[in-house]
Order: structure tokens, then sequence, then C-alpha cells
């Protein structure tokens, strides 16, 4: 049987280097195995790491002689429109035979960019690298654990989809029972094959699969990785950790104080994880002080999966980087309704959305709501408070505002008033005209039983749309991790796509009263959806930032934010370069001094590529920033970079 193993873990604590090494380490130690490295993250960094260009399909690595390691970064929607057109025909003539809906109505709906697709073809994937039989081991690079979590709920959600399938494929024989009759019924091919799938998958990830959880010191990274556990587990009972690894890791203090406190914060660390996981492994991943990329991230795995001793010497940049040229600042206004801040996971976006809106308060007495709408927040770490799904005060200013979107449960709510208004419209007539009807109530009931992948991006357009409509003349929206953040600002688009496919659909059956109702809200969300389209490329009313941190790795991924960024017609109005090393931090430490060099390097590339761009150098604080009196600190110094 294939092994699965995954790693997952919040946003920036190392997942793909930790994967890649481990991936790397197995393959070189077991080389009559074949293994698969294999990246469901929209936003894919193998390429960046291992120092190769992939296609979008496995592709094998040049390793040594009978080393058999391949890498796919999946295309989220090449892999799902493949799935799509295998079964395409049978699946719309079930959808047609079961609905009010034709054929002709049904199958522009399919050819739009769907909801979840990221989560779908990952599941996907991960079907085909198992179904394949060409891999002894399979290695996951997961997304964000947000957005992972919700990958480990897809079977469910497919398996309710497929009941769903299976009532709308007996629609005869349903109708036939309810009314008296009976009609022999065929086996439906396409649910027992799909079945088979979900099953596989079902045993292969919540049952047989090895779970690595890489964290990092810092209090945020353990406290979300204990929130994400514990989701993990609600998900089913069969699910848990094989082991977790420390990333980042110092070992031995040294003269250096951000070296010693980042001793203190590994032993507190580790004596927090064998509290919290008494039973797991515990792996842990020096910190080298530079990247650790290409062929010492074979070194690297064997470091932390064969207890090697960390002996290998980090090259410096070439060429020698230049000082960075900087000036004092001031913290950016919040001068616009709404306000992004955008980023790869863990370059601090959340603790710079709460330093401009902390710092707008301090400054001019604005009132603003700060909301996440990342699967997997922290505003809750860094206020200090529990922040639930509705806005309350934090900070002890009732002008300042928190909320953390809870999709599952505004999913759920949602979910009821559907059924309401499907019940109201097929009961408010006891004649046989409600059929159809009465069917398609059964059908949709069947289909709100579980979460839907995608939720979080469309449910997020509309908590934006609530917030600027609201009472706050500043909203400000801490984004989800790169990937998923751009899914969501191309989900205003698809929606108007989706809304006027609905509404041309739902027009063919306008005397039919549930299909009026549903056509006005369809039209009235199309309507919002064109305005907030307007004002999110208007640069009167929106401002986007960009946070990334003086690397190899969120310089790369940054770079290609900000083109994507363009492409949506949304133009960035400063990046913020978070926890920078300054010469007086470091003294005569080896390893800040190596880790400042390479600091120094990706701020003079920073330089030359976004002369036209702000970019504004954030100090490394050695202390989390948490509370009010740390904020206050943070917002006390800001530097702009020539």
């Amino acid at each position: 049987m294939t092994q699965l193993t995954l790693f997952i873990g919040k946003g920036g604590v190392g997942k793909t280097t930790v994967s890649a090494a481990y991936a790397l380490h197995r393959t070189m130690r077991h080389r009559n195995r074949s293994i698969l490295l294999l990246s469901t993250d929209p936003a894919h960094s193998l390429s960046d790491i291992l120092g190769e260009p992939f296609a979008d399909e496995p592709q094998k690595l040049r390793l040594a002689p009978k080393a058999r390691l391949h890498v796919w970064q999946v295309n989220a929607e090449k892999q799902f429109r493949a799935f799509l057109g295998r079964h395409k025909e049978k699946l719309l003539s079930i959808l047609e035979t079961a609905s009010i809906f034709s054929r002709e109505d049904i199958e522009p709906l399919l050819e739009t960019t769907l909801p979840g697709m990221a989560e779908m073809a990952a599941l996907l994937a991960i079907s085909d690298a198992l179904a394949s039989g060409k891999y002894d081991q399979i290695v996951v690079d997961t997304a964000p654990i947000g957005h992972t979590l919700r990958l480990f709920a897809l079977p469910q959600y497919f398996s309710s989809f497929l009941d769903m399938l299976e009532v709308a494929a007996s629609r005869d024989r349903l109708l036939a029972e309810r009314f008296g009759g009976a009609v022999e019924s065929a086996p439906n091919t396409l649910v027992k094959q799909w079945r088979g799938m979900v099953e596989a998958v079902r045993a292969a990830l919540l049952t047989n699969a090895e779970i690595f959880l890489v964290t990092t010191a810092e209090k945020f990274s353990l406290n979300e990785s204990r929130r994400a556990i514990l989701a993990l587990r609600s998900l089913s009972p069969d699910l848990d950790l094989t082991g977790i690894v420390l990333n980042r890791a110092v070992l031995a203090g040294q003269r250096c104080q951000i070296c010693r406190m980042r001793h203190a914060a590994t032993r507190a660390a580790r004596e927090f994880l064998r509290r919290h996981f008494s039973a797991k492994d515990l792996y842990i991943a020096e910190d080298a002080g530079a990247p650790v990329m290409g062929p010492l991230l074979r070194t690297f795995g064997d470091h932390i999966f064969a207890g090697k001793s960390f002996a290998w010497k980090a090259a410096p940049p070439k060429p020698k980087p230049r000082e960075a040229r900087l000036s004092r600042a001031e913290w950016p206004t919040l001068d616009r309704s709404l306000t992004m801040v955008l980023g790869k996971g863990g370059v601090g976006k959340t603790t710079i959305s709460a330093a401009l809106g902390f710092s707008t308060r301090l400054r001019h007495g604005t009132a603003v709501d700060i909301c996440s709408v990342d699967p997997a927040p922290s505003l809750d770490d860094i206020f200090q408070s529990d922040i639930s799904d509705q806005p309350h005060a934090v900070l002890g200013d009732s002008k300042f505002r928190a909320s953390e979107m809870d999709a599952v449960a505004v999913f759920r709510a949602w979910a009821g008033r559907v059924r309401q208004m499907i019940d109201e419209a097929t009961t408010a007539e006891v004649s046989s005209v409600h059929v159809d009807l009465w069917f398609e109530r059964r059908l949709f009931s069947q289909l709100l039983e579980s979460v839907p992948p995608g939720l979080d991006e469309i449910l997020a357009v509309l908590r934006v749309l609530d917030l600027v409509r609201g009472e706050s003349s500043r909203v400000l929206i801490d984004m989800a991790p790169t990937g998923h953040a751009l899914d969501l600002l191309r989900t205003p688009d698809r929606i108007l796509v989706w809304t006027r496919l609905l509404l041309k659909s739902l027009a063919h059956h306008r005397t039919l009263a549930l299909a009026r109702d549903a056509g006005v809200k369809i039209a009235e969300l199309g309507k919002s959806v064109r305005d907030l389209l307007g004002f999110l490329e208007d640069p009167r009313h929106t401002r986007v930032y960009a946070v990334m941190l003086p690397e190899a790795l969120p310089d790369r991924q940054t770079e290609r934010l900000i083109a994507e960024l363009s492409k949506l017609r949304l133009s960035t109005a400063a990046i913020f370069v978070n926890r920078v090393l300054f010469e007086d931090d470091v003294g005569r430490c080896r390893r800040c001094s190596r880790t400042r060099q390479w600091q120094l390097s990706t701020l003079g590339k920073l330089s030359a590529r976004y002369a036209q761009i702000p970019l504004y150098v954030v100090r490394n604080f050695a202390h989390e920033i948490a509370g009010k009196r740390a904020l206050r600190a943070f917002v006390g110094e800001l530097w702009r970079l020539a």
C-alpha cells in the first residue's frame, strides 16, 4: 500500500522546506522506493526551493543513480477540468433528469471557475497519485492550515454530494414511491465509481496517513498549531499526528540578545509541545541563519529526521550586499474606506494589519474595523482577547473593533434560511404542480448537509460588502495567505458570471414562485458585487498593502503576488518588509550576522525592482507583538527604504 505523508502547519513555518528535506532524505536512504513530492498549496514554492522549474505534472528530479523522486506542483484548474471532462456527460444527464434545469442551463455553470477548485484539485491529485500505483510514498506539502483543514473535510463533502447525486439519479423511483407506484431503477455507475474513489482517498487521508505538524517556537505558531489539531480531530477520531517538527530552533544561547531570547523561546516551545503532545515524536530543525535550498535540503533532512549534527556551513550571499539606505518614516494612515493586507503565510500580515489600525486610532481617532478572513486567524493572539465572527471592541477602545470570519457558522445559518425558503415554497399548495419542487427540496436538503469547498472566498466577499456598507469609516481586511487571497480577489468576477448564468436559467421558470424569489436575490447579489468590484478597483476607495520577509522565498512569492494584483486591476500602495535585523541588533553573533547579510541582499533587489512602490522596513522585535503596550512600541518605529 502507498504511504501517504502530509506536512501541515501555519503559513510561514517552513512546511515546504521541511517536506522537501524529508522527501530527499527518504529518497536517498531508500533508493529502491519511488517517492512523489506533491504540493497542494495554490501559491507553490517547490520550484523556488529546489531550484528547478516544474511542469504541472509529475516530473523526476535529477539525483544520484537509482534515486527516484518525482515532484508535482498541482495546477488546480487543469486538474479539476481534466476530471470534470471525463465525467461531464454522465453528470449533466443526472442533473438534467433530476431538476427543473435543462442541459443548456447547467452546462455553462460547469464551464466556469468553480469555488473551492484548489482544495478539490488537491484531493483529485492525491487520488490520481494513489490510484496510479507508481509510488511507494507520497509526500504532501500542504497549503496553510486553515485551507488544509478544508482539504481534510472534503471526503465528507464529496460523500454528501454523491448522496445528492444518488437521490438525483433515483428521481423516477422516488417520485413513484411518493405517489404509491414503483419504478425499477438501474445502478448508477458514475456514483459508484466516484464513491469508490472517495472511499480510497478517505482511507488514505483519514486512517492511514502519516501527519507531521511543522511549527516554530513563536507563541502565535504554537497556539495556532494547537487549535488546528483540535479542529483536525473534530473531523475524524482517526486523525492523529505522527510527529512534530520544531523548525528554526536555536539550541545554544549566544552572546547575542536575539539568540538568547530565541534559545529561551525554543526551550519553552519544547516544553509546550511535550505537555500538549506528549506521546508524539518531536523532531528539531535548527536555524541555519541562511536559506536552506537546493543541495542543502538533503543535509537538512538528515539533520531533522536522522538526528545528524548541524554541520554544514551556510554560504554568504554573492555578491556581497551593500548597506541599505534607510530614512525614518511614519506609519501610513488608513485614509481610504477599505484597506487590504496581503502576503505569504507567516510574514506578519496580522501584525502589520493591527499596527496600521492601532496607529490610525492613536494619531487620528478615526473609527477602525479590522476583520480577518483567514480560515486560521490570529487576531485573538495579537489583541489578547477572544475574537468572534461579530465585531467587538479591542484594547479597551470602543472605536477599534475586530472580528474573525467564521465561514462554517455563517454557512450553517444561511443553509437554515435556504431550507426554510424551499420548505415554504413547496408546502404553500398541495397540488401536484409542486411534485418537482418536492423532489428538489429533498435534493437541496441533501446538498446542504456538508460545508462546500470554496466557501471561505465567497463568504469573505460578502463580509467585505457588509463592512464597507457599515458604520465604520475605515475597514481593514487581514487576508488569507497569498494563493487563497488571490482566489478571494478573483471571486467577485466569478460571482458575476454565476449570477448571469443563474438568472438566465431561472428566467425559463419564472412561473414558479421559488424561481422568482431566487431570481430577485441573485439579481440583488449581482448588483452588490458589481458595486464592490468598482470599489476595489478605485484607488480613491481602496488601498492594498503587501507584507513580506527579507528572504528568498517570500521575495519570489511577493513578486508573483504583485504581478497577479496588477492583472486584477489592483495597484500595490506599499510593501512592508517585516522583521529586518539592524546592524546594532546583531553585534558579533555569527548566525544573526549571516541572516542580516541575506536580508541586505534581498533589500537591494527590492530597491531595484520596485522603484515606483514605497518600501517600508519594519525592524525585527525580539519579542512577539501582542497586547496594547507591545503594539504601541511597535508603531513607534518605521523606516523607508531608498
